[in-house]
């Protein structure tokens, strides 16, 4: 099969896994030249990036001690590796929010700490494997300082 074939499969199964067509993304990943296995350097502001940084920054509440929730604030880098799924390589900061994490708000309600004292930014590298099609999102890696 051409590998053009390969990818064809692959988006297509994205797309009727999420149930929310991304032309953008699939578009972008045919007509870029990407190969199963070779990164390829995506829109920082594409929708499963940005699905793949709030997973990134959930991860990172599941394991934090702080009071607040933390939610990703900027995007800098973005790259995507078709393997068994996708798997996104993102450069992002998050930062924390208003909301504690006792009350289990939704993240696009909470907005960033504007106290002095309580504002906090982290830069972070993050991993997301996605397997569309199992509706399956892991964060095998998430480095923040």
């Amino acid at each position: 099969m051409h590998p053009a074939g390969v990818l064809l499969v692959v988006c297509g199964l994205v797309l009727g896994a999420t149930g929310d067509p991304s032309q953008d993304f699939c578009s972008q990943i045919l007509n870029s030249g990407v190969k199963p296995g070779f990164p390829k350097t995506i829109k920082t502001n594409d929708p499963d990036v940005l699905r793949a940084a709030r997973h990134s920054a959930e991860s990172f509440n599941n394991c934090s001690n702080d009071a607040f929730l933390f939610r990703e604030s900027h995007i800098s880098r973005a790259l995507v590796q078709i393997v068994k799924g996708l798997k996104f390589m993102l450069d992002l900061d998050i930062s924390r929010t208003t909301c504690k994490k006792t009350r289990h708000s939704s993240l696009d309600d909470c907005s960033f700490q504007t106290n002095r004292t309580l504002k906090q930014t982290l830069s972070c590298y993050s991993e997301v494997w996605v397997i569309p099609w199992l509706q399956s999102f892991k964060v095998p890696v998430l480095r923040c300082h």
